[in-house]
């Protein structure tokens, strides 16, 4: 801006008590400088220097305006590095499809450091369940999303990129009373006992289904639930089995006194999904980013 070059000129010089010495430091003409002083001079109807032998000296104008001046352009910086800034912050608005419960998942954790990462970045959460953020991302209805999976299966679709956050176990829970009934731990036979399923999008119904096919045995559906905490509280009712975390199988055990299937466990894992081809995209590669303090020792990337 042409009015902050003239006040540089008069800095420069008010510095270096020299129109020569200004010129080389602005990588400007000594008359362009002695220009801009002239044209400053006769706009605030001041002197502002004198001449002397050793060069150029400022008058007690000279002196009391050039503290507002060193203001003036510092402020200018601050303006222009601002403005810069801008042109790099990452806006946009990045949408997470989230399954289970936020603690498991670490999502206040994950949306404080992204928002940390990108303030200008919004943030849209959609809950749902595995299956069915997997074909929102497909869809590109989602950013991102969370899933579930065994270990190192992914999605299972080509066109979307995984990356394993962590690994836990499912358990077979029952009824607090009912740990007789659960002593044949063989599949076929906890099949015969009343179940509360969930849909087919869910973790749930793809891992029990896997558990079964070998046996070739379909559970015993009495209810069926699309919420992990109305699953408990159906089991802890006395209404049938379900599958549960690891975490909340023990817990329940201790709280509320559920039985858990000894040695039955299948293993999973908690992922974050997105569309490969869109694993550029700003947004995308902040919330991967981010991924890497939240998760520092991810487990597989694909």
């Amino acid at each position: 801006m042409q009015e902050y070059a003239t006040l540089r000129a008069f800095v420069a010089v008010a510095h270096t008590g020299s129109v020569s010495k200004a010129a080389e430091q602005l990588h400007l003409t000594q008359p362009a400088v002695s220009l801009k002083l002239k044209q400053l001079q006769l706009h605030l109807g001041l002197t502002l220097f004198t001449r002397r032998p050793q060069g150029l000296t400022l008058t007690a104008d000279g002196y009391a305006l050039l503290p507002a001046a060193e203001n003036a352009l510092a402020s200018a910086l601050a303006f222009e590095q601002s403005a810069s800034a801008l042109h790099s912050t990452l806006r946009g608005k990045l949408r997470i499809g989230t399954i289970v419960d936020p603690e498991f998942i670490r999502l206040g954790d994950f949306l404080s450091r992204l928002m940390a990462r990108a303030p200008q970045l919004e943030t849209e959460l959609h809950h749902g369940m595995s299956g069915s953020v997997l074909g929102n991302v497909e869809q590109g209805e989602l950013d991102v999303g969370f899933f579930l999976a065994p270990p190192g299966e992914g999605t299972g679709d080509s066109a979307l990129a995984w990356r394993e956050l962590t690994h836990f176990h499912y358990h077979v829970v029952a009824p607090p009373g009912w740990e007789a009934k659960l002593a044949d731990t063989r599949w076929e036979a906890l099949a015969q006992l009343p179940w509360i399923v969930t849909p087919t999008v869910s973790a749930h119904s793809r891992l029990l289904k896997r558990a079964l096919a070998d046996s070739g045995a379909t559970p015993n559906r009495v209810a069926q639930v699309d919420q992990e905490a109305c699953m408990l509280d159906l089991v802890r009712a006395g209404v049938g089995l379900s599958l549960t975390r690891d975490a909340l199988a023990m817990a329940e055990r201790q709280e509320s006194g559920l039985a858990v299937a000894d040695n039955v466990r299948l293993p999973c894992a908690l992922s974050l999904i997105w569309r490969s081809d869109r694993a550029t995209e700003p947004t995308i590669k902040a919330a991967l980013d981010t991924l890497d303090t939240v998760w520092p020792h991810r487990l597989r990337s694909l």
